[in-house]
């Protein structure tokens, strides 16, 4: 494997890691995430998890393990189908995982263009 692939999987490990997401499941999620890399892109695996991480923030329990990795895929085989359409900014992305967001959303403006209302 390449160094840049390196470096582009360990972002994934390091949200991982970041919110104990492995859980007690360690061996099962690392072969899982290893077949998750074979499949998908790095950024969009990294926005999936983040997307995740965040619709189960209020849950008192909190998923972890293959339950959590589990959703995380549902997400990514959704994608598949249909427009992927996150509810995280740039921003919110990285204050949750302390990473830079342009692997993941490119140039991405930070604010939304704002079209004005149209007085019909």
């Amino acid at each position: 494997m390449e160094l840049h692939e390196q470096l582009k999987q360990q972002r994934v490990k390091h949200i991982i890691n970041s919110y104990r997401l492995a859980g007690n499941d360690e061996s099962r999620v690392r072969s899982s995430l290893e077949a998750l890399f074979a499949v998908y892109p790095t950024p969009l695996i990294e926005l999936a998890l983040v997307e995740t991480l965040a619709e189960n923030w209020l849950c008192l329990a909190s998923l972890r393990g293959m339950p959590f990795l589990t959703k995380t895929y549902d997400r990514l085989q959704h994608w598949e189908h249909h427009p992927i359409a996150t509810t995280i900014t740039p921003e919110q992305f990285q204050q949750i995982t302390g990473l830079d967001a342009t692997p993941v959303f490119g140039d991405w403006p930070s604010q939304p263009t704002q079209q004005p209302l149209s007085s019909s």
